[in-house]
């Protein structure tokens, strides 16, 4: 079997399907895949390959990929022609990945349009703050985020509303989806210009401290995120041992994804983009149901999916979920959040290493991930996050921007094809973020001697006590072997002498029970005393997360320090 060394190079080397060339985009030198699509509008058009295949699957409602494409055409004429939208302009979408999302986005992409995912767990004032940032021209929105929005929309520059899933009355000047779709002339794309370097997406942080900063991505960054997904992918077949000589041949099936991550975040908007160029079957949910996803899986044959950690916890814990039953998963991914070695070690006991899992570290800043840790791979390091991907460029550095030493910790900077430009209307935080095309990324972590990347905290939740830097995410793994512990975050709460010490909050099992000296105990026969936590909290009620699964650690300091 070849080595990984020698898969990548053949991969990337002159003529192959992942070439790989220099370039210089926007004065920063740079690797680019020579094969990569030119733009996401390339992307959907590409789309009119898989004619009658199934694309979108919502509950018992289904789209074929010629039947969304000829949507898309129509809907996209109606942007420029009826709302003035031109290239460039924005159109803002705040839903849940209900297939109208998918819709809107890729007709916004066809015309050369800016989209702007909204989370939709934003309140109103914080919708508001976006929508005024961002000066979309069109605002498309469901019933949920409609109510939210509809006080504010006389005093918003918005041209045109239009209401998804909406049964009950509209706003004044608010329009139906369902009439505007009747409206429509589906036909092929508009014959708009669209080149790499122009501006796709702004995806607005998720804003866990002070107000969201909106992450400007081009056409590049977006379809080399694709690519890499498509590389590592290949790269993981390649390298995967070959089945026994008796193994019957596996049956030619279309991928299908279940989509969970929610597509206003750079993890499902990823997978809306791959699923579109792969010409997989995308299924979504109105919202996480354990069981309703295991009926999924089975159901529409689902090859792979991605869940934050508390997700696939919940999926693997539940007596439900048999792995006999979904013959066609072939990879579960995990992200979004700091995964647990415990939890990689338990999906490849459960399934014999017959699922691949994935983790890829990225940010909204890096179009998603541009460190992958695949497989084999993963169940071998499952601490790690990974190694970079052929067109990204990692450094380890110290507070002043240098190198540091090999194995050291320091804060991680990328730089590659998938990093964006900036943020949108802010050059003072766009300037302190990047350097030379370098993005800091404020986490914190090392190179092994192999060179796998482990990340050890965010830069800011390094709990400093007694002059010792304890790493959250090093004692979080250790607490979550305990078998009664369900889900565990560990932050810095304020200490008289020793700046800070070190208190875990801990949710249990049902019906489990441990100690706090107990999960002490724990701690001292594994790691160094000064990071065993001193303050353990339990906590009846789940900790409080984003949407995408990150614990809301300030939340919890703040919790904590008070007594609460």
């Amino acid at each position: 079997m070849p080595s990984r060394d020698d898969v990548i190079a053949a991969l990337t080397a002159p003529g192959a399907p992942f070439e790989v060339r220099p370039a210089e985009v926007d004065g920063v030198p740079l690797r680019v895949y020579a094969t990569a699509a030119p733009s996401l509008r390339a992307v959907v058009a590409g789309t009119a390959a898989h004619g009658d295949k199934p694309f979108l699957v919502y509950r018992d409602e289904r789209w074929t990929f010629a039947e969304h494409l000829a949507i898309v055409g129509g809907l996209a004429r109606r942007f420029l022609e009826h709302d003035g939208v031109g290239k460039g302009d924005r159109i803002a979408i705040a839903a849940r990945n209900y297939p109208e999302w998918a819709m809107t986005f890729w007709a916004a992409q066809a015309i050369g349009a800016v989209a702007v995912p909204l989370n939709a767990w934003w309140t109103g004032p914080e919708l508001e703050y976006a929508l005024r940032d961002a000066t979309p021209t069109v605002l498309v929105c469901d019933d949920e985020r409609l109510a939210r929005v509809a006080p504010l929309l006389g005093g918003l520059d918005v041209r045109t509303v239009i209401a998804v899933r909406t049964p009950g009355e509209l706003p004044t000047g608010v329009e139906r989806w369902d009439d505007v779709l009747a409206s429509l002339e589906p036909g092929p794309l508009p014959d708009v210009t669209v080149g790499p370097d122009d501006l796709a997406t702004i995806l607005y942080t998720s804003g866990t401290t002070g107000r969201p900063k909106g992450a400007v991505g081009t056409h590049r960054n977006h379809v080399t995120n694709i690519h890499n997904a498509a590389f590592v992918g290949a790269c993981a077949a390649a390298t995967a041992p070959p089945p026994p000589a008796d193994a019957p041949a596996a049956p030619a099936r279309q991928a299908a994804s279940l989509q969970v991550f929610p597509f206003f975040h750079i993890g499902g908007l990823s997978g809306l983009c791959a699923a579109t160029a792969f010409g997989s079957k995308l299924v979504t949910m109105y919202k996480w149901d354990t069981d309703e996803a295991i009926d999924l899986l089975e159901r529409e044959q689902i090859t792979g999916t991605a869940l934050v950690p508390t997700l696939l916890r919940a999926l693997l814990d539940s007596p439900r979920f048999d792995p006999a039953r979904v013959p066609a998963l072939g990879g579960l991914s995990s992200g979004g959040a700091p995964v647990p070695p415990d939890l990689i070690r338990g999906l490849g006991e459960r399934f014999a290493r017959k699922v691949s899992p994935a983790n890829g570290y990225g940010l909204t800043e890096t179009t998603s991930a541009v460190i992958m840790n695949v497989g084999a791979d993963y169940l071998d390091h499952p601490d790690s996050i990974g190694r970079p991907v052929p067109v990204a460029d990692l450094r380890v550095v110290d507070p002043d921007g240098a190198d540091v030493a090999a194995g050291a910790v320091g804060e991680l900077w990328v730089r590659g094809a998938n990093v964006v430009k900036g943020y949108w209307n802010k050059p003072e935080a766009t300037a302190a973020a990047f350097t030379d095309g370098w993005f800091h990324s404020g986490d914190l972590g090392f190179v092994d001697a192999d060179g796998f990347v482990h990340v050890v905290d965010r830069l800011k939740d390094v709990v400093l006590r007694g002059g010792e830097n304890v790493y959250c995410a090093e004692v979080e793994a250790v607490l979550f072997e305990h078998p009664a512990v369900l889900d565990v975050a560990v932050v810095g709460v304020p200490h008289p002498s020793l700046g800070e010490e070190v208190a875990a909050v801990v949710n249990l099992r049902p019906g489990a029970t441990v100690t706090a000296d107990e999960l002490r105990e724990l701690c001292l026969g594994r790691l160094a005393r000064f990071k065993a936590p001193t303050v353990v909290v339990f906590r009846d009620e789940p900790l409080p997360r984003t949407a995408t699964g990150k614990v809301l650690k300030r939340d919890l300091r703040d919790e904590v320090a008070g007594g609460g």
